[in-house]
């Protein structure tokens, strides 16, 4: 299984996160060569004053690109 949990900026609507976490969802699924049954996509918006804060209260999270 694999999850993958993706901040962003406040903004968009419903249908643009459903459709951007179904191409996050068929991308991985494909990279990883596994069915995308088993990849699994949660979205969390944060408002852009909150941005840095938010980022700098991430610790207990490995971040691989960083901002």
């Amino acid at each position: 299984m694999t999850h993958v949990d993706i901040t962003m900026i406040f903004g968009k609507d419903e249908m643009a996160k459903k459709e951007f976490a179904k191409n996050v969802q068929n991308f991985l699924a494909d990279e990883l060569g596994i069915d995308k049954s088993f990849v699994s996509v949660s979205i969390e918006d944060i408002l852009k004053e909150k941005w840095q804060e938010h980022i700098e209260n991430m610790n207990d999270k490995v971040m691989f690109i960083k901002p």
